[in-house]
């Protein structure tokens, strides 16, 4: 803790072009990840049935998978939930059938193929149109937050400031995507959830940098713009490590102990939390030096009084 009551002087910038590439390089693969086999969505978006059950001994998996197949269920998908001794089966939309009825069908199925006693945990259903309705909802709230942020940093700060937040705010939600699709999590409403808190977690970093930069830009007669955006990062890093630091901690004993219902919703958390505060330092800040951001486009405008007044105050 030591480290962070002394004044650091780590030069940020000098690996901006570096970062760049690497951001860019991790986007590309998130990008091609999203396009070519898309998010795992949950019965959130898809719809369909989602059945839990606690046995009370150890779970074969292919064994169940084969019971459901010659049940009449070959698309159900079968995994454990928590522990060996409870599986998630989800069921996808059967137009045919009435879905209620499938739940007490398939567990009565599984029953009678069972010789101990199948505890029904929780039985959940979503119709497509739910579904479909949920995602475009869902994307809209997205575009919407990231919308409503570039008017409120435009207003608030330079134009460029606007921009470098945003760049930051899609490399963040981006990233985290292309993680869900690269590994195959299930991408269902608690992940939306968490993936609107990582945008307003690297908003708020990133507007307390930001603060600072201007700040140091008014308060710094001489030096560069680079050399002043590091003095400005260096003077917010105590603040960026307690925050990140303390925020993990919480976010990681929701991983470890929260459960598989928010599993997701934490891998998502702490994603965020460690993309943001690396987007805060190398993307919204290396935006803005790329853009050319200089003292004079944080000065207040000259008014004409100003301009007709002498060095003492009187008029000319």
């Amino acid at each position: 803790m030591q480290f962070l009551k002394n004044e650091t002087n780590i030069q940020f910038m000098s690996k901006r072009r570096l970062a760049a590439a690497f951001s860019a390089i991790l986007i590309i693969a998130s990008i091609t990840s999203l396009v070519v086999q898309g998010l795992n969505f949950g019965i959130d978006f898809t719809g369909g049935t989602m059945i839990e059950l606690g046995y009370q001994e150890q779970v074969d998996l292919n064994q169940l998978r084969s019971d459901l197949t010659e049940g009449g269920y070959p698309d159900a998908t079968v995994q454990n939930f928590g522990s060996i001794y409870d599986v998630l089966i989800r069921l996808p939309v059967i137009e045919t059938q009435n879905m209620a009825q499938l739940s007490n069908e398939v567990v009565s199925m599984l029953q009678a193929k069972n010789e101990t006693e199948i505890d029904v945990r929780r039985v959940e259903f979503v119709g497509p149109q739910v579904g479909e309705e949920l995602t475009e909802q869902g994307g809209l709230a997205m575009l919407y937050a990231l919308f409503g942020i570039l008017i409120y940093v435009s207003l608030r700060f330079e134009y460029r400031f606007a921009i470098g937040s945003v760049v930051a705010l899609v490399h963040d939600v981006v990233l985290t995507l292309g993680f869900f699709s690269l590994m195959r999590i299930e991408f269902d409403l608690t992940v939306l959830a968490a993936i609107l808190a990582i945008i307003g977690y690297s908003l708020n970093d990133t507007i307390v940098v930001f603060d600072r930069i201007r700040e140091t830009f008014l308060r710094m007669r001489k030096g560069g713009s680079e050399e002043i955006v590091n003095r400005a990062l260096n003077d917010t890093l105590s603040r960026t490590m307690m925050t990140s630091l303390t925020t993990l901690l919480v976010v990681l004993a929701l991983f470890s102990f929260g459960g598989e219902v928010i599993h997701a919703f934490s891998i998502a958390l702490l994603l965020g939390i460690v993309i943001g505060t690396y987007s805060s330092i190398y993307i919204a800040s290396n935006t803005i030096l790329t853009m050319g951001i200089s003292k004079e486009d944080l000065l207040p405008p000259v008014k004409d009084d100003d301009e007709n007044a002498n060095p003492d105050g009187s008029q000319v």
